[in-house]
């Protein structure tokens, strides 16, 4: 980043000024001066975070960077934290459709962490984004600042997009973070047995809002014109108990239900026809919402 640090200044903003992000200043624990690189959000801005693990799978990278496409093709700014993985897919998916995006890192911004992503964020700057961080110049990337600089990562957005957690995940501590400042917590689940999707099904236990496609998302985003812009509103909710979320959940459900016995996950996706990551998918809203339930001899209602 030398070279685009002579283009970009460090420059810092005060809690109490009025480039200082809107929503950040009405958060628990608001840090009192923030260091930024490029470009902050502006009120009329609207941000979702997306995060998940470090360690992900092709599915999970593949679905982080269609969402991050999909949102930032209608004008939201995608926040996320820079790291390999989801993170790493969610600023690349906002970048391929030439929307904006913004890092918060746990360091000073003279380092990027992980040096990895260095290209990355030059990319993030040179279409208009910004690079944040509660930390002066100089300051190494410690492991407990890893957990608090999640807090900015939520207070920066309206809602929070969860995407492959495990039991352990910084992610489930953004998710939290989003959800005691009352900011909209939306996550994607998995295979049941999967441990990247462990605390992702909790958060969801816990009270999250369990979306199944990128149209769950889109829809809940309203959008409308007005005289003096772009207004955006979320508005969102869990589906009650024994609703379908789409229509390849009532499909799966159907089947069971027909069959009249407990059906393998080969089964169902030979009767329904669907792909397989469809039904894994489908198959963990509906257990988690008991709408179905697993036995030793595979589904059954």
């Amino acid at each position: 980043m030398g070279q685009e640090k002579s283009k970009k200044e460090i420059k810092s903003a005060e809690a109490e000024s009025g480039v200082f992000p809107p929503l950040l200043r009405e958060i628990p624990g608001v840090p009192p001066r923030i260091y930024f690189l490029g470009n902050l959000p502006d009120e009329n801005i609207f941000c979702v975070a997306i995060v998940g693990t470090r360690k992900a799978t092709q599915a999970g990278k593949i679905l982080a960077k269609k969402m991050a496409a999909e949102l930032a093709k209608r004008g939201i700014l995608i926040v996320s934290g820079l790291a390999m993985g989801i993170d790493s897919a969610a600023h690349e998916g906002a970048l391929s459709v030439n929307g904006k995006t913004i890092a918060v890192l746990a360091c000073g911004l003279d380092i990027i962490y992980p040096a990895q992503n260095e290209y990355l964020a030059r990319k993030i700057l040179d279409q208009g984004g910004g690079i944040i961080s509660e930390y002066p110049q100089g300051t190494p990337p410690y492991p407990n600042q890893f957990l608090a600089r999640n807090r900015i990562i939520s207070g920066l957005c309206r809602a929070t997009i969860v995407i492959e957690a495990p039991i352990e995940s910084g992610s489930l501590v953004t998710a939290r973070m989003a959800a005691d400042q009352g900011r909209d917590v939306f996550v994607f689940p998995g295979p049941i047995d999967h441990p990247n999707y462990r605390g992702s099904h909790k958060l969801i236990r816990d009270g999250a809002v369990l979306v199944a496609s990128i149209e769950d998302i889109i829809e809940s985003l309203e959008i409308e014109n007005e005289e003096q812009g772009l207004k955006w509103n979320l508005s969102s909710g869990k589906l009650p108990f024994g609703s379908f979320g789409t229509k390849e959940e009532e499909l799966i459900f159907n089947a069971i239900k027909n069959t009249g016995s407990a059906l393998s996950v080969d089964k169902i996706i030979e009767i329904t026809r669907l792909e397989p990551q469809v039904v894994n998918r489908s198959l963990a809203y509906l257990a988690i919402n008991n709408i179905i339930k697993e036995t030793e001899r595979g589904y059954a209602v």
